[in-house]
């Protein structure tokens, strides 16, 4: 795969490990003759540590030999976050350390979730850009007296804490970004 062709959500074969592209920088020159810079900052899934890659235009590294499946969560215990394969019902069990920021996304009702499977094992999961979350819990909107856009922090149901405007109330669903964990608008 060569370097122009590795995307956001790519996996790569990097030193030996399945690396997860997280995020692309493209450099162009201001030489003539010089090479456009691809770099790259991505997860390796083994380790679970950041990863720099940087590549020239005609560069390239070889695909992972990796699958995502379609998944849902059954159930969270104190240690793991066990899915289920929405094809063929197979079972992964995933450490919640290995996922803790993921983790604060995902509910039962969530759908788009990918499990990234590498030599048959489950070593993460991919959350769709965005997600509905329920408000749970955040302090009455006062109207008025504004001419500026105020937000207040509201609790959602998987306990993060989301920047929302004021006029949000409890019991209301919400549209999270799941890169950045801001609000978009209401479900």
């Amino acid at each position: 795969m060569q370097a122009k062709e590795i995307k956001n959500g790519s996996v790569v074969n990097y030193n030996g490990s399945p690396v997860l592209i997280e995020s692309v920088n493209v450099q162009t020159p201001s030489a003539r003759g010089a090479a456009t810079l691809y770099k790259f900052r991505g997860r390796n899934l083994v380790t679970k540590q950041k990863t720099d890659i940087t590549l020239k235009g005609g560069e390239s590294l070889e695909a992972a030999d990796f699958g995502k499946r379609g998944v849902k969560l059954m159930y969270v215990d104190a240690t793991d976050m066990h899915l289920l394969d929405q094809t063929d019902f197979n079972q992964y069990t995933v450490p919640l350390a290995d996922i803790e920021n993921e983790a604060r996304y995902i509910t039962e009702e969530l759908e788009g979730m990918l499990a990234l499977i590498y030599n048959d094992e489950c070593v993460g999961v991919q959350l769709p850009t965005t997600v509905e979350l329920l408000v749970t819990q955040c302090d009455p909107g006062v109207k008025g007296d504004s001419a500026t856009k105020r937000t207040k922090p509201a609790t959602v149901e998987t306990g993060l804490i989301v920047q929302v405007p004021e006029y949000l109330t409890e019991g209301e669903r919400i549209k999270v970004d799941t890169r950045t964990g801001d609000f978009i608008s209401r479900a």
